[in-house]
């Protein structure tokens, strides 16, 4: 009933930028927060950036000063611009959205994108 589909994934040299999108479709009421979470080799998933309906923002801290989260809200689309990347920000980078669906207007899901990879290397 939903989807999110993540695309701006790729290889870039340290120092280097990349731009992330990710775009809900479906039978969709309401958007609630968004955000971006990342998952390296052999390590747990951690929540990189996340933003409101209402736009405020919050970020770990390694990534702070370097990443932008924004989203369009007619579009139903998050962002998140990585400037300055770092070999350790190699991971397999995931949107997540909590939404309402027209059926089911009272009650907010949580749905995941299938993730798309982003390799920082020289």
């Amino acid at each position: 009933q939903v989807q999110l589909v993540e695309s701006g994934g790729g290889l870039v040299q340290p120092g280097g930028s990349l731009r992330l999108s990710c775009a809900a479709s479906g039978s969709i009421f309401s958007i609630y927060a968004m955000g971006w979470y990342r998952q390296a080799p052999g390590k747990q998933r951690e929540l990189v950036a996340a933003i409101t309906s209402g736009g405020s923002t919050n970020y770990t801290d390694s990534v702070k000063g370097r990443f932008t989260i924004s989203r369009d809200n007619a579009k139903n689309t998050v962002y998140l611009q990585m400037n300055s990347l770092k070999p350790e920000d190699t991971a397999v980078y995931y949107c997540n959205a909590d939404i309402t669906i027209t059926t089911m207007r009272k009650r907010v899901n949580n749905y995941w994108g299938q993730g798309t990879q982003v390799t920082v290397s020289s």
